[in-house]
């Protein structure tokens, strides 16, 4: 595997899933006609009560990576989509949702879960299915700040990175908690974000919501020298020159800076 050249950024929104709700439905709580008395109301008109309290003390912002569990129900009753049947949380920027998760979710702290009932203006406005108020159950499991935003060292490497022979620089963002290194030969699974020195994100795992598995010796050599220097659950930034990315041969051209965690070696 080749690190991605490009990829279109994700244009998030909250679909159906037919599928899923025909294979198993949860059943909608007791409040989904409307929000009950004791609903917290915003000017907007996006309703929402805490079901459960969370752990967390600071709020994502509109442009975070968030990691949700959810199930979407209509006042009839209807489920029409839920991570929680999935099986499988799901990653998005919260800027690419619906206008009411935009706004709810920024309410929430790590760990809460909250009812949220959203009007059709904050919703799809009546242009697509489904219609009308929804009410969503969310789950706020975790957040980080959004790879759209360039590190602040993204021009060149600062005076604390280390340094290797061939001209890679990195400095570590995270200890990690494994003992060994990979080898040249290891398959690794990785999350990473990619940006060229002008700050534009052109490839990432984080945003995608998936992290990716590849064998170290089929990458660019910025990557297989520079993950030999890493322990599983390390976070690392490296500056690749040209040389050992892509060599001026295809975009993006130039140094370009890697968050990459180490999330396993096989």
């Amino acid at each position: 595997m080749r690190i991605l050249l490009t990829f279109p950024m994700l244009a998030f929104t909250l679909l159906m899933a037919a599928a899923t709700a025909a294979q198993s439905t949860l059943p909608p709580p007791p409040d989904v006609a409307a929000p009950p008395a004791g609903a917290a109301k915003t000017p907007s008109g996006l309703a929402s009560r805490v079901l459960s309290p969370g752990s967390g003390k600071t709020h994502p912002t509109k442009i975070d990576l968030v990691t949700v569990n959810y199930t979407g129900w209509t006042t009839d009753g209807k489920m029409f989509d839920s991570s929680v049947v999935r099986g499988q949380p799901a990653t998005f920027p919260l800027d690419r949702v619906i206008a009411g998760w935009t706004e709810g979710v920024q309410l929430m702290v790590t760990g809460e879960k909250r009812r949220f009932w959203i009007p059709e203006a904050l919703a799809y406005k009546g242009q697509r299915e489904p219609k009308g108020l929804l009410v969503f159950d969310v789950e706020l499991i975790s957040f980080v700040e959004s790879p759209t935003q360039a590190p602040p060292d993204v021009k060149a490497p600062p005076a604390d990175a280390k340094r290797t022979p061939s001209g890679l620089a990195y400095k570590r963002l995270r200890e990690g908690t494994g003992g060994r290194h990979p080898k040249p030969s290891s398959e690794v699974t990785v999350n990473y974000s990619g940006w060229t020195t002008d700050g534009k994100l052109f490839d990432s795992s984080v945003v995608r919501g998936q992290p990716v598995t590849f064998g170290l010796d089929g990458v660019i050599p910025g990557w297989t020298e520079g993950l030999q220097l890493m322990f599983e659950g390390e976070k690392t930034r490296f500056w690749i020159p040209e040389k050992l990315a892509y060599k001026g041969q295809s975009p993006p051209y130039g140094l370009l800076v890697f968050d990459v965690e180490l999330i396993k070696i096989q």
